[in-house]
């Protein structure tokens, strides 16, 4: 390829808590646009999706987690931004000691906080494409249905 397209490349963390006999996922409001996303953002150059993810997830939320299991690939067409793909990664389950770091973590001033939501609340506080992909991640969460990430066809090294 002489030019190859540019392509965005998103990497989202869906982490989950019980509470109150339900399952939450958390959500962080960012002030650069309307509604919350899940924790996540833009690889760097040659940075491995997943270690983006991690990355971007350990500074938002104060998680170090392993991410290396896919639950959803979105791909979004060209519109007002280039085209690209958001990839959705399994979290997991916090345990209490996980959940207390989240709790005193002081995220960075392009978040205005972060939110532990049920999912029923999911449509109400994100945006429609947002919802939808945390949707179909809760649901490939909960089917177990996940998909490996794999570099050149090997699965990738937690880190």
């Amino acid at each position: 390829m002489t030019k190859p397209p540019g392509r965005r490349s998103g990497q989202q963390a869906f982490i989950l808590r019980e509470a109150e006999g339900t399952s939450q996922v958390l959500l962080v409001d960012p002030v650069y646009m309307d509604g919350f996303t899940l924790p996540g953002g833009s690889a760097e150059a040659n940075e491995l999706p997943h270690l983006a993810a991690r990355r971007h997830t350990e500074v938002e939320t104060g998680l170090v987690l392993e991410l290396r299991d896919l639950l959803a690939v979105d791909y979004m067409p060209a519109s007002e931004f280039p085209e690209g793909l958001n990839l959705v990664y399994a979290g997991g389950m916090l345990d209490a000691r996980q959940i207390g770091i989240v709790d005193r973590h002081q995220p960075p001033a392009e978040i205005r906080g972060l939110h532990w939501v049920s999912r029923s609340e999911v449509m109400s506080v994100m945006q429609a494409e947002q919802a939808c992909r945390a949707l179909e991640a809760w649901d490939a969460w909960n089917s177990g249905s996940g998909l490996p990430l794999l570099l050149r066809g090997v699965a990738a090294p937690a880190a």
